[in-house]
């Protein structure tokens, strides 16, 4: 895909339309099949909504920002928007709301959809105007279809019964064979972090700004699942030095004793996806781990995680170059690079995608998981809050933790190498895992 600056309107509105049906058909896909009407509307957990409430919530976002602001088209269903509001009701209470029921929702998306297309090619791309410059709110829509799609990929894992959904075709991956190094050297010195120019790019990533970092040691590959057991066989869950006290306290009221969806049977660890009880492949990322999981099995190895900026220098600066990439590769999305957009259900095993390596030979920064990093969810210097507050802003401060890298379920229009996600520390039913830092000046 060419950088969506080297696009003229013409082009770039082509390219709208088809992501906007490849999501839509992603969206579809994560809602229909094996789910039956109960299924749809019921809630799996607390943190989660139902999944019909997704459905039309992508839809009814979709009709305020590209029919209503892009279009100037008046609302088709006013009465809904408190609904679909997620300030407005938290998860736990949208089972009670009255929503909208499974075929409503999807006439109600498609006919948003239909009236999109046909107001899309009336709607200019004005450079003075930050809404409609470059496309920005038809790629922020595009991307927060799939970022609720990425929400949904999380119900589906959470839910009982029969399995909803099938792993694609792909071809088979392999673990690294030892060549690659532990760690990766990454030296002292500025870098550019966040963007000023990327057109899709959210406010939380923005200004482009420099920062200057001593060196320090990353991990060459994401923490594995053969790793993380030896954490918990060497008793690192029963061990509180190796715990933030609020960490301590969690996995004690929650009885936390390994990564969600993991069980040990007959002396073999086992984990549950998408309704699968299966063998832990040892050679893939661990995930669904929390914040604090990861900074306790980080303390027990001599290390720690690394703050978001390194995070971001490691994934895109180029030392040769001077400059930052979007991508750890390049500028431009590649196919074949990473294990990103739901092509498989799974990590990848550690190594798989060698030519998704950083300029400084960090692999797999992008796709597989979600990498946890020590840093609280900030703004960056000259922050302004782009299109309304509640996408960034109203987040910012201490309770958040940022993760960067996004997972096999994110889609390459969601995540680049300036994307921000936070959440809090104990979560873990999402996509979640970690690779580790440390200081250039220790020794080993």
């Amino acid at each position: 895909m060419a950088p969506l600056t080297d696009l003229d309107e013409h082009a770039l509105k082509e390219l709208i339309a088809n992501e906007l049906g490849a999501v839509r058909d992603r969206s579809l896909g994560l809602t229909t099949g094996a789910l039956d009407v109960d299924e749809l509307t019921s809630q799996v957990s607390p943190l989660m909504s139902p999944l019909v409430w997704d459905l039309a919530h992508v839809g009814n976002y979709e009709e305020l920002w590209l029919l209503r602001e892009a279009a100037g088209i008046d609302p088709m269903r006013p009465e809904i928007d408190t609904l679909y509001d997620a300030f407005e009701h938290p998860r736990a209470e949208r089972p009670s709301l009255p929503l909208l029921p499974p075929d409503e929702a999807r006439a109600y998306i498609g006919t948003v959809r239909a009236k999109v297309l046909d107001s899309l090619s009336r709607v200019r791309f004005r450079d003075d105007d930050p809404l409609t410059a470059g496309g920005f709110v038809y790629g922020m829509v595009v991307q927060h279809e799939h970022q609720h799609d990425e929400t949904m990929l999380a119900t589906h894992q959470l839910r009982k019964g029969t399995p909803a959904l099938l792993d694609p075709p792909d071809g088979a991956l392999s673990a690294h064979d030892g060549s690659l190094p532990a760690e990766v050297l990454i030296e002292a010195g500025p870098f550019e972090m966040g963007t000023s120019d990327d057109p899709w790019a959210y406010d939380n990533e923005r200004s482009a700004h420099i920062v200057d970092l001593p060196a320090y040691y990353l991990d060459t590959t994401p923490v594995t699942n053969r790793a993380y057991i030896a954490f918990v066989e060497a008793g690192g869950y029963d061990d509180p030095r190796w715990w933030h006290p609020q960490g301590w306290e969690w996995r004690n009221a929650k009885g936390r004793r390994a990564p969600g969806f993991w069980t040990r049977e007959g002396g073999q660890w086992l984990r549950r996806r998408f309704g699968r009880t299966e063998p832990l492949p040892l050679d893939e990322p661990v995930q669904h781990v929390s914040f604090y999981e990861a900074d306790a099995y980080a303390r027990w190895a001599g290390k720690r995680l690394p703050t978001e900026a390194e995070w971001e220098k490691a994934a895109r600066w180029d030392p040769d170059a001077q400059r930052s990439r979007r991508f750890p590769w390049g500028d431009a999305y590649e196919e074949g690079r990473a294990n990103l957009g739901q092509q498989r259900l799974r990590p990848a095993p550690v190594g798989s995608f060698p030519g998704g390596a950083s300029a400084y030979g960090v692999h797999q920064m992008l796709g597989d998981v979600w990498e946890w990093t020590s840093s609280d969810f900030t703004p960056y210097p000259g922050f302004t809050s782009f299109p309304y507050k509640e996408y960034s802003e109203v987040f910012f401060g201490p309770d958040y933790k940022v993760l960067r890298g996004g997972s096999w379920a994110t889609h390459p229009l969601a995540v680049r190498g300036t994307f921000r996600n936070w959440d809090y520390p104990i979560r873990r039913q999402i996509f979640t895992g970690f690779r580790c830092a440390r200081d250039a000046m220790e020794t080993r």
